[in-house]
C-alpha cells in the first residue's frame, strides 16, 4: 500500500520540476533578449537638440536670480582647449544666490555630489572631499561678477551644475566632445 502511494507522489514532483526548469529558461532568454536592445539603445543615444547647437570652444554662459543658466547644451571639439565666461547677470547678494559653474566628469552621481558641496561654504561650495569629480570650475560669483575658465575635454558628454546650495537641481547642462 505504501508502494501505491509513493509512486504517484514521485511522479507528481518529477512532473512539477520539469515544468519549473522549462518556465525558467524562457523568463531567462526573454530576458537577455531584452537587456540586450536597452544596451545597444544606451550606447547609440544621442542628446535630444546637440546637432542643432554650433560646434564652439569659446563658451558663453549666464545665471540668474530665478536659478537658471541662460543654456544648458554645448557642443566642442574634443581635445582642444574650452574657454568658458560665466557671468553671474542677477541682482540678489552672493550669500543668498551665489552662481558658479563646476563640471564634473561623466559618470558623477549629481546629488551626492549637491550634497557634499552644500557643506562646503568655505571652499565656495566645491567640497575638496569630491575634486576627483571636478573638471574645472568657476568662482562663486555676486550680482555682475564675471568669471573665466579654460579646461580640454576628452570625447564625451559631461555635465555642468552650479553648486550652490539647492541650485544644481534646476541649474544644470551638458557639455557634448565629440
Amino acid at each position: 500500500m505504501k508502494k501505491l502511494f509513493v509512486l504517484p507522489v514521485i511522479a507528481l514532483a518529477v512532473a512539477f520540476a520539469s515544468c519549473g526548469g522549462d518556465s525558467t529558461k524562457k523568463e531567462t532568454s526573454s530576458t537577455t533578449e531584452q537587456t540586450t536592445p536597452e544596451v545597444a539603445e544606451t550606447e547609440t543615444e544621442k542628446i535630444p537638440g546637440i546637432e542643432n547647437v554650433e560646434l564652439s570652444n569659446t563658451l558663453a554662459l549666464e545665471g540668474n536670480d530665478a536659478m537658471k543658466y541662460d543654456k544648458n547644451l554645448f557642443r566642442v571639439k574634443a581635445g582642444a582647449s574650452v574657454e568658458l565666461n560665466f557671468k553671474n547677470a542677477g541682482t540678489m547678494p552672493k550669500e543668498s544666490m551665489g552662481h558658479n559653474v563646476v563640471i564634473l566628469k561623466p559618470g558623477t552621481d549629481l546629488a551626492t555630489f549637491g550634497a557634499e558641496a552644500a557643506g562646503a561654504q568655505a571652499d565656495e561650495y566645491v567640497p575638496k572631499s569630491a575634486l576627483s569629480s571636478v573638471i574645472a570650475h568657476t568662482k562663486l560669483l555676486g550680482p555682475g561678477e564675471t568669471d573665466k575658465i579654460t579646461f580640454t575635454l576628452e570625447k564625451g558628454t559631461y555635465d555642468f551644475i552650479c553648486s550652490f546650495p539647492g541650485h544644481y537641481g534646476v541649474m544644470q547642462g551638458k557639455i557634448v566632445a565629440e
